[in-house]
């Protein structure tokens, strides 16, 4: 594979796994062809021609040779300056791949939030309610990063001539449908919220947690409350949406929510609200989505090195090698 089909197979897979619905996601892409027809000068010239081909605005490929054969990777949570250059100096990596965004990925990570909404949508909140509650907390998140120097690691990573893939929102959905595909395909013995935790304890990547003392654990709630509806919304969209939005979930009859990371203002509102929380984890969730891809790299022949915290599992036997 090369960096421009790695690429392209994030954005596939993605996309399958976005909880809006493959068939959603293609009509935001359409719309983004639709807004741009519409632009003319500066405007048109300026126009951010990635949003065409992918939906998400965190994830993003920096590589001056897009054909290059791709045999081994580094891959990691936080691939920065240090990584880079490691990467650079190992001799044998041909790609660097970063969960948290950079450069553009770090600037447009609020684009990516308004996808909450979409999805608490489906989940029974009214979708004009949703995203009037998110809208604030996107123009907050905007303001957060607006200041960050967001090319500094890829200015290094294109000097020394590594091909440089943010899988954020790309790893965010794949981990968001597993564990919400294993949560519904379980959810009848999953009566209490000390039940699913117990279960999100089995996943390998949490379980690996647990001995890093950074594992799943109840922070609003008691292990004998019922889970009541539960939902994994808050694992994709960029990062927490908006601490108002638990009454709305309340009102729509949700009861737990499972998480990556929670603060304290926002542990104070689902509280308030009698939502239950389960924070999974953040690098454990992150590890999650990322050994999805990963794997489907391997699949085709990469050699994956984990590092910044990854924790490696894989979910597929690898062919045994010839003699």
């Amino acid at each position: 594979m090369n960096p421009q089909q790695i690429y392209e197979l994030g954005i596939k897979m993605a996309m399958k796994a976005d909880l809006r619905g493959e068939a959603t996601v293609k009509k935001r892409l359409l719309k983004a062809k639709e807004k741009l027809d519409n632009l003319k000068g500066p405007e048109k010239k300026a126009f951010d021609n990635e949003t065409l081909i992918n939906p998400y605005a965190d994830s993003r490929l920096y590589a001056k040779d897009l054909k290059k054969p791709i045999k081994k990777v580094m891959a990691g949570i936080d691939m920065e300056e240090p990584e880079v250059m490691l990467a650079s100096q190992a001799g044998d990596i041909d790609m660097v791949i970063a969960h948290h965004p950079q450069g553009h990925g770090l600037a447009g990570l609020h684009e990516v939030m308004d996808l909450q909404a979409e999805i608490l949508a489906k989940e029974g909140i009214p979708i004009n309610v949703a995203q009037n509650v998110i809208k604030p907390r996107i123009a907050e998140v905007s303001r957060s990063v607006a200041a960050a120097n967001h090319f500094r690691t890829i200015n290094m990573a294109e000097y020394l001539n590594m091909p440089f893939l943010c899988a954020h929102t790309f790893c965010d959905n794949l981990v968001t449908k597993h564990v919400n595909d294993l949560v519904i395909k379980n959810r009848k013995k999953l009566d209490t919220v000390g039940e699913l935790l117990e279960f999100l304890k089995e996943i390998p990547e949490y379980a690996e947690a647990i001995g890093q003392k950074a594992g799943p654990q109840i922070f609003v709630g008691s292990p004998d409350n019922f889970t009541g509806k539960i939902v994994i919304s808050e694992m994709t969209g960029g990062t927490n949406g908006s601490k108002d939005i638990y009454e709305k979930m309340a009102q729509a009859g949700i009861g737990t929510v499972v998480g990556m990371h929670m603060s304290e203002e926002w542990k104070k509102e689902a509280e308030k609200n009698h939502i239950n929380v389960i924070i999974a984890g953040h690098i454990a969730s992150d590890s999650i989505g990322m050994n999805l891809f990963l794997d489907e790299l391997e699949k085709n022949g990469i050699e994956v090195v984990p590092m910044s915290g990854l924790i490696r599992y894989k979910r597929f036997k690898p062919r045994a090698k010839k003699k």
